[in-house]
């Protein structure tokens, strides 16, 4: 009778390959995770940058309608609904990205839509306005100006613009918007703007220096 072999337990699963993860930081859905497809150049704001960031935007949140253009992961139009937007939409040209856009935005039972479709053309053929845009392109297409410049049309009035670059290159924004915030790390440089149309001038003042984060 041959004897009895005790086979070695069963290695876990290994987790897919070419997946990550971004984390919902602040807000009702804190510490939500969030499976993101892995892209070249796909570079998610990091915690620390969106803390700053939605601690400068809390008074503007609740209410805001959203424009999370050239969306990526998705994770700046989901934390400011996280945190009391009231509608966003997020603009996607990657097929794969949209298609985990989609996925995050059911799991969350989130008021957002999804578009899959190239940013600037998108923007081309809307109407409405948005409180709340954030722009943050691929560094390596260097499509600031032209994304500023189609922009303009959709912004409320007194609108906020976030604008991430690298720590180099600051984007030449219309003039008669008002700087609020600026920050750096060693990479990116992120900044806050105010379109014009709001009662009282917001912008940094002389004396308060940029926020830097590591």
């Amino acid at each position: 009778m041959p004897r009895n072999v005790r086979r070695p337990p069963a290695a876990p699963a290994a987790a897919p390959r070419g997946t990550g993860q971004v984390r919902i930081i602040g807000g009702r859905w804190r510490g939500t995770k969030l499976a993101v497809p892995e892209r070249p150049g796909l570079r998610p704001s990091s915690d620390r940058v969106r803390e700053t960031l939605f601690n400068w935007l809390m008074p503007a949140l609740p209410g805001a309608r959203v424009l999370d253009l050239f969306a990526g992961t998705g994770v700046l139009g989901l934390e400011a609904l996280s945190r009391g937007a009231a509608q966003a939409m997020l603009v996607e040209r990657d097929p794969g990205l949209a298609a985990a856009l989609r996925e995050a935005v059911a799991k969350l039972a989130a008021p957002a839509e999804v578009h899959a479709a190239d940013a600037l053309a998108w923007l081309g053929g809307r109407q409405e306005a948005f409180d709340l845009v954030f722009l943050d392109p691929p560094f390596a297409d260097g499509l600031w100006d032209r994304a500023l410049e189609a922009l303009v049309p959709r912004l409320a009035p007194g609108a906020w613009i976030y604008v991430e670059s690298p720590v180099d290159v600051v984007p030449a924004v219309p003039p008669d918007w008002a700087l609020h915030r600026e920050g750096r790390t060693r990479e990116v440089r992120y900044a806050l703007y105010r379109a014009p149309g709001h009662h009282a001038a917001v912008t940094l003042r002389p004396d308060d220096p940029p926020a830097t984060t590591e």
